[in-house]
């Protein structure tokens, strides 16, 4: 692969926020000071200063984002799930407000981040959502805090490491020792514009160093109780075949739901059309797809659901 192409890859994660930060005038930027001031919070969990952002009112609901880029992509599906539910938007370590700590990223403590977060807002209980990097971490959740979760929504995310095409696999591989380059080119984007604080260069090393590593979760997913649905786009990162894999790892795609539907498994899987791995989280058809699942109160048959 030509060496410039990674680097261009992370100045289009990059970009995916330049629509958000660019049509602010110093006004708006002025009032959205204001309004994170009045929603934004730090909570001190597992030796970090988490911060997070609470938006509506009813049963909460967490939204995890992507590497690089924080949680401003989940902005177009804020209004469909805040009319009834309470949305915790979280920058994860290392990511927008949440500085990063002498500790690697991976999913696992991550996950153990936002339990500690749960705790701290006294929920007991939540649904889960996570795209991309933060679908890593709400597998990891689900998985090593099980009673913690209600529902969980993985968004273009992949449960095992060879479930993503070579090509993606080869930009992972290099990320890390490509870290000065790349994190020079983001420091002149406008995420990093909207983000001053974060150390690009310690962000994208890390980053790859998690990538690089080599992992299979199916068994362990294998276990996980909770209602699940799966979400990825037609021009995935990811390979057709294996989101067939982990559907079916889930008790999808076993046999014909039946005229009334009564054989279909409690779980959801959902192919968005015209999407790429990298916009796909900011369609508003994902969330509200999402949300028809989430406001589901019915269950499998006896016997059935996976």
């Amino acid at each position: 692969m030509p060496r410039h192409l990674l680097p261009a890859l992370a100045l289009a994660l990059a970009a995916v926020m330049a629509p958000l930060v660019q049509a602010q005038s110093p006004a708006d930027t002025r009032a959205a000071d204001r309004q994170e001031e009045t929603v934004g919070r730090y909570a001190p969990v597992n030796g970090l200063d988490l911060y997070y952002e609470v938006h509506g009112e009813g049963k909460p609901l967490l939204l995890l984002h992507g590497g690089i880029a924080a949680f401003e992509i989940f902005e177009s599906g804020l209004p469909v799930f805040t009319p009834n539910r309470q949305v915790i938007l979280v920058h994860l370590q290392g990511h927008g407000h949440t500085r990063d700590i002498d500790r690697p990223l991976s999913y696992e403590a991550m996950a153990d981040d936002i339990a500690a977060l749960l705790d701290h807002l006294a929920i007991p209980k939540a649904d889960i959502m996570g795209y991309s990097l933060g679908g890593g971490v709400a597998t990891q959740f689900a998985i090593r805090h099980p009673g913690m979760v209600d529902r969980l929504v993985v968004v273009s995310s992949g449960w095992k490491r060879d479930g993503y095409f070579p090509e993606v696999l080869e930009q992972f591989d290099r990320m890390e020792a490509m870290a000065p380059q790349i994190g020079a080119n983001v420091a002149r984007s406008p995420l990093a514009a909207a983000y001053p604080e974060v150390d690009w260069v310690t962000l994208f090393a890390k980053t790859g160093r998690l990538l690089a590593q080599d992992y299979d979760w199916s068994a362990k997913v294998a276990e996980i109780d909770a209602p699940t649905m799966l979400v990825f786009a037609d021009a995935d990162a990811l390979k057709p075949g294996y989101m067939a894999e982990a559907w079916q790892l889930i008790g999808g795609g076993k046999r014909d739901a039946g005229l009334d539907g009564a054989s279909r498994p409690l779980h959801r899987f959902a192919i968005v059309p015209g999407a790429t791995h990298y916009d796909l989280v900011r369609s508003p058809t994902v969330a509200r797809l999402v949300e028809a699942f989430l406001s589901q109160t019915s269950s499998p048959p006896d016997g059935e659901g996976r």
